[in-house]
Formats: C-alpha cells, sequence, structure tokens
C-alpha cells in the first residue's frame, strides 16, 4: 500500500490537510522490545504531528507492561514533552518485557486502560514480537470491549464509541532484521559504533600486526555484520544466512597466510553473534580465534562487541527517517478506517511506504525458517534485494581470483576523482579497482584531477594497492577543482598514450561539468569515444540526476555531532535553547555575523549567543558507514556498466548519448542516465538541479519544530515521505 500523502496541487494539499483533522482523536505511543538510537526521534514526531493536527498524544511508559498497568503510566504529552530528545539515544518513555500482555487477561486489563482515555490509535515503535503483539490486540479488540462492558467496567456506549483500534507499527532494532523495509530505526547508529571501534582496532593491529575477531550483534540477522564487513573491507565474515562452504577452516587460514605474505599488517573478521555453519552448527568468535592461533600461530584477539552497539546518540540518518516516519504513523492512523489492516510504516529505497504488518512479519519469520531448513540460498533472498546485494558486492571485492582463471579484456580503463573532497571517494575507488580488474581490464590511477590528467599522472593501481582504502577520508588520488576545457588537447593526448578504453569519473558538480566538456569535444578529439560514467561524490549533493552523492551523509553527521558538542558545552546551564543553522551562499546580506550580532544585541540579558562555522570539517574525516557501503556499491556498478559497454562494442567508437552517463540513485533504483538528458534539468548558474527533494523536507521540519503554527503550502511543495538515505 503506497503512501498516499502526495497531493500535487495546492488546493489538494489544503483539502488533504483538512481532512487530516485529529480533533475528538487521541493517539497512544509506545516503545517495546530492545531499544533503539532514533527511537526518541519518532516518539517526537510523533507527539508533534498529533498534536498539529488537532489529536491528543498519550505516552505510554515501559512499553506493554505500562499499558497493562495504566495509572502513571499512560499520560498525556505536550509540545514542550518531547523537547531537546531528538539526539538522546535510547527511548525517553522507556521498554519493557511483558509476560503480562500475552495473556487475554493482561490485554483485557491494557484496553481498559485505554478506554478511560480514549485512545483508539496506537503507535508501536518496536521489533516483530511487539508488532505481532498489537496486532493480536487489535483482533481482539472488540471482544475485550464486549467483556469488559459485561464486567461493567464499561458501559455500551464505550463499546459502541470506541468500537475499532488502529495500529500502526514502526520498526525499531538494530539488527535491521524485519523484512518489508529496507533499512530499520537504529540499524545505521549502531553501525556507526561498530565502524568507530573497527577504525580503532585498525591502528593498533597493524602496530602490532594482529588479527582481530570482532563480534557483532545479530542472533538471527547478519545485516549488521555484513554492512560493517563491506565498511571496513574485512578479510572474512560470518553470517547466519549466508554460513561459509565446507572447510571453510582451510580456506580462512589460506587466505590469512595469504595475506600475511602479502605484507600486510593486519587481518579483521566480523562473526555476527548467530553465525552458524552449513548443519545449523554455532560459529563463535573464540572458536576462530583459537583455529587461527592453532593453525597459523597469529596473534589473534576477540573483541565483543556487545549493548555499545545499542548505545550513543543517533546518527543523522536516524533522527531523519525516525522523524518521517512518525509523522507518516500519524498520518496514517488518522486515514485508517475500521476496514484498515494494521500496517507498517517501511523504507523501500528512496520513499516510504505502508506494508500489511502481518505480511511483513511472516516474511521475517519464513527467513528463520529457510535457516532452519537449510535453505540458505532462500534465506538471503526473503532478506531482500538490498540484503543480497551487499552480500554479492562483499564476496566480489574480499576475494581475488589467481590471475590464470581472469579472462583478460585487453582494455585499460581509468579512474579519476574531481572536485572538492567527500569522503567515501576512496572507497568508491576501491571498489571500482577490484571489479575492474575481477572483470580482467587494466586499471589506471589518474592523479589530481584533470589538471594531472593533462599532465600525465598516470599509473597503474592493482588489487592490493586498494587495501584498506574504505576508512580513509579524502581523496588518496588526489582531486581538483579544475575543468578539463583548456587541457583538451593534452588529456586526448594522454588517452591515445594510454590506450584508455573508458573513463570512471568520481565527484561533485565540477566532474558533472566535466563529463559534459568531454562528451562535447567527441566531434574534436575521437579520443573521446569511450565509454564514459561518473558517480556522484559532493557534501553538496547538487549533482544532477542522483538524489544522493557519495559525502554528503559524512557531513551531516559531522554537522549533528557538532551540534551536540556545541550544545552541551555552550548551553548547558541555559533553560531555553536554540539553534540556527544557516547555508553558507543563502543571503548575502544576513551573514552568519549578522545573525550573531542581531541575537547578541537583541537578547542581551535574556541568553548567550555563539557562532560555530564548520566550514571544512564537512569534508574531512573518516567516511559514515552509509558513505563507504554506498561509495562501495554505487561505484561497484559503475565499473559493470563500464565492462557490459566495452564487451557489447569492442574496438568501436561510443558516439551515442547512451555512452556517456551519470549513475545516480532515484527512489530505490540506481540509473544510468545520459548528460545529455541531464542538461536540461540542471540549473547551471546555481549549480544545483532544478528540482531538489530535500526542500519537500522543510514543511515538516517547519511543523516538528513549530516554526509555523500552520501549513503555508506557498513553500510546501509535496507532502511526501522521502527518508534521507537508502
Amino acid at each position: 500500500m503506497d503512501d498516499a500523502a502526495s497531493p500535487t496541487t495546492k488546493g489538494s494539499l489544503r483539502k488533504f490537510l483538512e481532512n487530516l483533522s485529529g480533533a475528538g482523536k487521541a493517539i497512544g505511543v509506545l516503545t517495546s522490545g530492545g531499544d533503539a538510537q532514533g527511537m526518541n526521534a519518532a516518539v517526537r514526531a510523533v507527539v508533534r504531528m498529533g498534536i498539529y493536527v488537532g489529536a491528543k498524544v498519550y505516552f505510554i511508559y515501559e512499553g506493554y507492561q505500562g499499558m497493562v498497568d495504566g495509572g502513571t503510566n499512560i499520560v498525556e504529552a505536550n509540545w514542550e514533552s518531547v523537547s531537546s530528545i531528538l539526539q538522546v539515544g535510547g527511548t525517553i518513555i522507556g521498554s519493557a518485557r511483558c509476560s503480562d500482555f500475552r495473556s487475554r487477561e493482561g490485554r483485557l486489563k491494557a484496553a481498559c486502560n485505554l478506554i478511560r482515555l480514549g485512545i483508539t490509535n496506537l503507535c508501536v515503535i518496536g521489533g516483530d514480537g511487539s508488532l505481532t503483539g498489537a496486532n493480536i490486540f487489535r483482533k481482539e479488540w472488540s471482544g475485550l470491549l464486549e467483556e469488559l462492558a459485561k464486567n461493567g467496567q464499561i458501559d455500551q456506549d464505550a463499546v459502541q464509541k470506541y468500537a475499532y483500534l488502529n495500529v500502526v507499527g514502526m520498526v525499531g532494532s538494530i539488527d535491521n532484521d524485519f523484512c518489508g523495509t529496507d533499512m530499520t530505526i537504529g540499524t545505521d547508529s549502531a553501525l556507526h559504533r561498530i565502524i568507530e571501534v573497527v577504525d580503532a582496532i585498525m591502528t593498533t593491529a597493524q602496530s602490532h600486526q594482529r588479527t582481530f575477531v570482532l563480534e557483532v550483534m545479530g542472533r538471527h540477522c547478519g545485516y549488521l555484520a555484513l554492512v560493517s564487513a563491506l565498511a571496513c573491507g574485512a578479510d572474512w565474515v560470518f553470517l547466519p544466512e549466508s554460513p561459509p562452504e565446507e572447510h571453510w577452516e582451510e580456506h580462512l587460514c589460506v587466505k590469512l597466510s595469504e595475506n600475511r605474505a602479502r605484507k600486510k599488517r593486519l587481518n579483521i573478521i566480523i562473526v555476527a553473534e548467530g553465525a552458524i555453519d552449513m548443519k545449523n552448527k554455532p560459529i563463535t568468535s573464540e572458536e576462530v580465534k583459537q583455529l587461527v592461533v592453532g593453525q597459523l600461530g597469529y596473534d589473534t584477539r576477540v573483541t565483543i562487541l556487545g549493548h555499545v552497539q545499542r548505545g550513543g546518540t543517533p546518527s543523522a540518518f536516524d533522527r531523519i527517517l525516525a522523524s518521517r516516519m512518525g509523522v507518516a504513523a500519524v498520518i496514517a492512523l488518522l486515514e485508517a478506517t475500521p476496514e484498515t489492516p494494521p500496517c507498517v510504516v517501511s523504507l523501500s529505497g528512496n520513499q516510504a511506504v505502508r506494508l500489511p504488518l502481518m505480511e511483513c512479519v511472516q516474511m521475517t519469520q519464513d527467513v528463520q525458517k529457510a535457516m532452519d531448513e537449510g535453505r540458505f540460498k532462500d534465506a538471503v533472498r526473503l532478506r531482500g534485494r538490498s540484503f543480497e546485494n551487499n552480500l554479492n558486492t562483499y564476496k566480489r571485492l574480499a576475494i581475488k581470483l589467481p590471475d590464470d582463471q581472469i579472462p583478460k579484456s585487453n582494455c585499460n580503463v581509468a579512474i579519476i576523482n574531481v572536485g572538492a573532497p567527500a569522503a567515501g571517494m576512496n572507497a568508491a575507488v576501491r571498489a571500482a579497482v577490484r571489479v575492474g580488474i575481477a572483470d580482467g581490464h587494466r586499471m589506471l590511477a589518474i592523479y589530481d584531477g584533470f589538471d594531472g590528467f593533462a599532465k600525465g599522472q598516470i599509473k597503474e593501481i592493482g588489487w592490493t594497492d586498494v587495501g584498506g582504502w574504505t576508512g580513509q577520508g579524502g581523496s588518496i588520488l588526489g582531486t581538483k577543482r579544475v575543468l578539463p576545457g583548456k587541457y583538451l588537447e593534452a588529456i586526448a593526448a594522454q588517452m591515445h598514450t594510454h590506450s584508455i578504453h573508458a573513463l570512471l569519473i568520481i565527484g561533485g558538480f565540477e566532474a558533472y561539468l566535466g563529463l559534459l566538456e568531454l562528451s562535447a569535444a567527441r566531434e574534436k578529439h575521437e579520443e573521446f569515444c569511450v565509454p564514459m560514467v561518473m558517480v556522484p561524490a559532493t557534501v553538496s549533493n547538487n549533482v544532477p540526476g542522483s538524489d544522493f552523492s557519495i559525502g554528503a551523509d559524512t557531513a551531516l553527521n559531522t554537522i549533528t555531532d557538532n551540534n551536540v558538542e556545541h550544545l552541551t558545552e555552550k548551553m548547558k546551564t541555559t533553560i531555553q535553547r536554540g539553534l540556527v543553522l544557516r547555508n553558507e551562499s543563502c543571503s548575502e546580506n544576513y551573514t552568519t555575523d549578522f545573525i550573531y550580532q542581531l541575537y547578541s544585541e537583541e537578547g542581551r540579558g535574556v541568553f548567550d549567543c555563539r557562532k560555530n562555522v564548520l566550514g571544512h570539517m564537512q569534508q574531512g574525516g573518516a567516511p559514515s558507514p552509509f558513505d563507504r557501503n554506498f561509495g562501495t556499491k554505487i561505484s561497484a556498478r559503475a565499473m559493470e556498466w563500464i565492462s557490459a559497454k566495452l564487451k557489447e562494442c569492442r574496438g568501436k567508437r561510443f558516439v551515442t548519448d547512451d555512452s556517456v552517463c551519470v549513475l545516480g540513485i532515484s527512489k530505490r533504483n540506481l540509473l544510468f542516465q545520459p548528460v545529455a538528458e541531464l542538461k536540461k534539468e540542471t540549473d547551471f548558474e546555481h549549480r544545483i538541479p532544478k528540482e531538489q527533494w530535500w526542500l519537500k523536507l522543510r514543511p515538516l521540519m517547519k511543523i516538528l519544530a513549530k516554526y509555523k503554527t500552520s501549513y503555508d503550502v506557498s513553500d510546501a511543495g509535496q507532502m511526501e515521505h522521502v527518508p534521507a538515505a537508502i
């Protein structure tokens, strides 16, 4: 069931909002099961969106236990109840296991407590067990009310008035173990904790030439293990859904021995806590350590992360994802009818959708059944396309086939970084190099952008040369904003000299402009008549043809992390706290200094004012897990496109528009779009796409921040529920 909240005209938007009235309705919000970073952001969104539309919203403390116990566990929330919780980990309304709710008697008490407050709309934030419990509760609702009336606890008027219970779920689980959604609330933050530890471990491991076995959460789902392995370039990963083949012990030791022979100083092995072999026998981190020590004698240490993965502040991704899902959940509750089945608000690529709750629960249970029965290929498929693609990409990048097993293409493929540095560029280069080598190409690295291209700063780059690049910030190849226009003759000569058959450009708006210039120069220089593709990488996220760019997520996290530290240190003694964010180019008059001076003067004696200009901090630092993963997958896909083109037209000149493309993500799809077609979608004066989906976040930001008390349709755009990342 697709998200219905997407009217396209001002009139229909106004009518749509009028129909969203929550007057006379009451919503209960609870968190259940294990806590996950971002739950508070979801609670905040539910409360504020509910209040915005005129409904009453109630906190249900301590999950289902609070619903059963009632009393002070169910409290009406106001706007200020959820102030300053967006960046707080865990859940402020608590979560608890509840055996009482599993019995009909317990659910009868819960129904009575809800009816007394007129709550007939329930928003449940938890895992599949919590959502299944909500569905059972909804099915029994009418029978529970009849029993309460029979017992004299409510009257028949209440039975009629509160005859139906509407349920909407949001999945809060760091394991990302719920089928039907690409990402659950808390998963991205957990990946941040894992990668922080891996990055720290890699330093000491290299210093002491050690092997580290890292155990991460995931009793039934290997998502955290798989994506963290992709994000750090781990040498081996153990997953419940995809056990290693027989004799894996021997293969693992051979792989580690080969690494040591190539002078690689560290080995990283990641083990999901639920890892198993093909016979469903557990594989433990301690068992892996003993194998490495016993067979190879390597200095090996085990690190078990445990609940540290649930800790810390939520990432930028989780804050935005949870906020958008919370708003979508309230809309779903207000639009629900007695015939509407309970739904779960899910993430599908770049879209928020509502899916039938129990179908998703059943699919999740089917994964476990497939694993129990040894149908591991089915288990991977049931996990979804994203999981399957991650697994295939990891396998392709982690294991290099012997040279005599790789058919040679006799093609040279060059890679270049262009524009400002963006975290994740190096992960993208690594993926491209390894996929290219696996496809039989000779890979060439171009250093220092188009300037270095013209000067012939070109060298062959091999499989081991890019080892350890995924976690490195900036651009190891070097990158410049220089465009190729004045160097076309020299660049064409270098392409001829080095027999370059295809070009991969990784960069921002300058890379896009450079690709346009190279394409336009084809008539004059036949050397440019080769497949050329660009992968967007810029913190500005302003490349036409893609909703996201490599580096933007890391920049967002730099901003949110900095704001948390800034507010904590500078404003912790004040009662009222505020934050003003300014884009560097939003106005030539309302500068950062002007705004600072204005608030300082007008707030004299009332509040203190501080300013902080992040500047190039947003381009620096280690890339986030999202940018490592995104850069790896999109760059690997770009190389697959290049290989297909070269195989399709071997030795021929490429002159059609579809041989010069930008590879971007649109909603949930990776699309190759010719730059010739993207020109009409580009605002060249302001260096942005003519349409930018994230501007549609503004109305929701205004609602949740109480920036305006009414919905201003003049600058709202469409009210689409588009999450911040895939």
